[in-house]
């Protein structure tokens, strides 16, 4: 755990840039059913996890989970983000009825401003692909067990799949240092490299869920702590 690791695409979230992701995720067809199955799998790891009570939701972004998150009436949302423009647009974007109850907070993933076991678990959708360095990984699910009493549900790129041969093929073809940048930094991870590093940070993997099976590279695993 070290508040010294910063991911270099986080620098780029200023409010333009945190306007620009929320409309991301609603332009055209394509991208409206990508976030409906992205609710789908999270709604299905949420009750795997036992639909807890006390959810940390970071990175939280523009928000776009929230909605998903309140359908508990009784849950307790904490939306946290490193970038305090995404908070902000957030908080804008978001129904009132449901912002009402997500206690904002900016923090990094790496070093949360929370104490040990303060939630039930870690809602962390679409950051640990940004991550390429396996010490940060490891620095990262380490604090993310602190935090959590519980579980985690966390989302990243795996291979075995044909979007990840794809782009292997494509790196042998132009050269890894060019499909990365076009990738703005994110990694596709074994999967045994991955879960290993679940199971060092003191994890068990309860279950995890495919995007599209044997097709995409999104993946979604519940881990619970041991």
């Amino acid at each position: 755990m070290s508040p010294a690791i910063k991911l270099k695409f986080s620098e780029k979230y200023d409010q333009q840039h945190a306007s620009n992701y929320l409309l991301k995720h609603q332009n055209g067809l394509a991208r409206r059913l990508s976030h409906a199955r992205d609710e789908q799998l999270a709604r299905h790891a949420l009750a795997l996890a036992g639909d807890p009570g006390v959810v940390l939701d970071l990175p939280c972004g523009a928000g776009r989970f929230w909605p998903l998150l309140a359908q508990r009436h009784n849950r307790e949302i904490i939306g946290a983000d490193n970038s305090a423009s995404m908070l902000d647009v957030a908080s804008k974007a978001q129904p009132d009825e449901v912002v009402k109850r997500v206690r904002r907070l900016q923090t990094s993933a790496f070093d949360i401003d929370l104490p040990d076991n303060a939630v039930d678990s870690i809602f962390c959708m679409r950051l640990l692909h940004h991550i390429g360095d396996a010490r940060h990984r490891m620095a990262l699910l380490r604090e993310f067990h602190r935090v959590s009493r519980d579980s985690v549900i966390i989302s990243l790129w795996v291979d075995g799949n044909f979007k990840a041969w794809k782009r292997k093929r494509l790196e042998h073809r132009r050269g890894a240092s060019s499909v990365q940048e076009g990738y703005q930094n994110r990694f596709v991870l074994p999967v045994a490299t991955v879960e290993d590093e679940f199971k060092k940070a003191g994890f068990t993997i309860q279950k995890h869920l495919d995007f599209i099976p044997l097709y995409a590279m999104w993946r979604v695993y519940v881990l619970r702590k041991r």
